[in-house]
């Protein structure tokens, strides 16, 4: 085995995806706002100021099931990636494809909060969101990512995404990058 094989399977073992819990709502809440603050992604879909976190958490389990969806929406499930009792970041796994992320958002939305990056827990949070997209009854995963983000077409390309096309999806905007994983 070599070193990076070994370096994988720690990962592998210590890394787990699973569902935001009610004691998680500070260590979420520094996460989302680190995430706004640095690299202007949403870390918490969905969360809104003021909205309790007990009726956020239920959002999630309610999204997974399909209910009480908003029309731009589709079931989804959300998962926090955790090393040692810490989010480290996380995963959106959608069910399906609307046109919006036929374009633009894929079957799999991931990020690793900054402090954590460079581990190669992006690669084990995407190589684990696939597991769950399965479950879900995804055949083909579509992913995406711009173009200039180099970090995230390395992970896609490790977890098996067959790149399909760099597209424009908006004048000014970087070209997007569309991979398919079987």
């Amino acid at each position: 085995m070599t070193t990076h094989d070994q370096a994988r399977a720690q990962v592998s073992t210590v890394l787990r995806l699973r569902p935001p819990r009610l004691e998680d709502e500070q260590a979420f809440a520094a996460a989302h706002q680190v995430m706004a603050d640095g690299d202007d992604f949403t870390f918490g879909l969905g969360l809104e100021p003021g909205l309790p976190w007990a009726a956020y958490i239920k959002s999630l389990e309610d999204h997974r099931s399909g209910i009480n969806l908003p029309p731009e929406l589709v079931p989804a499930t959300f998962l926090v990636a955790e090393v040692a009792g810490e989010i480290v970041g996380r995963s959106s796994v959608r069910h399906t494809l609307n046109d919006f992320l036929a374009r633009e958002g894929g079957h799999i939305g991931y990020c690793v909060l900054p402090q954590f990056r460079r581990r190669g827990y992006a690669t084990e949070i995407l190589r684990q969101s696939l597991v769950v997209a399965r479950a879900a009854g995804v055949g083909r995963v579509l992913l995406i990512c711009d173009d200039d983000n180099a970090g995230s077409a390395a992970v896609i390309e490790a977890c098996g995404g067959r790149l399909e096309s760099v597209v424009r999806i908006a004048p000014g905007a970087p070209p997007t990058r569309r991979y398919w994983a079987d």
